[in-house]
């Protein structure tokens, strides 16, 4: 399994917030099956200053990125337009449940290994 980011930015129309509210309940669902079945591990919103939402957070395990493609695209955040752009990347964790992560050195190792070999 590899650790995915995902940010999914909210449009920013008037009818932002009405959509997302339009789904949250469902969109919920999903989250709690999700961390049941231990893919993700955090998830919250970015706040624009006035304190409206502007984009989700969500950190998890997925198989590859096809999975991840694949549950995002499920999402009813999604399915009605609520989320605009969305960005996702692989991820290191350096820090979890307040430690550093011991394997962190060796992923970084790995992966900086990975960028010499492709350059």
């Amino acid at each position: 399994m590899t650790t995915y980011a995902i940010l999914a930015y909210d449009k920013l129309d008037g009818e932002a917030a009405a959509r997302r509210q339009a789904k949250r309940a469902p969109h919920f669902e999903r989250m709690k099956l999700a961390i049941g079945q231990g893919l993700i591990h955090f998830a919250g919103s970015m706040l624009a200053e006035d304190g409206r939402m502007m984009c989700s957070i969500v950190i998890g395990d997925f198989p590859d990125r096809a999975a991840v493609d694949a549950w995002v695209r499920e999402e009813p955040y999604v399915e009605n337009g609520a989320w605009d752009r969305i960005e996702v990347a692989p991820m290191f964790v350096a820090v979890k449940e307040g430690r550093i992560t011991d394997d962190w050195q060796t992923l970084m190792a790995r992966h900086l290994a990975q960028q010499a070999k492709a350059s």
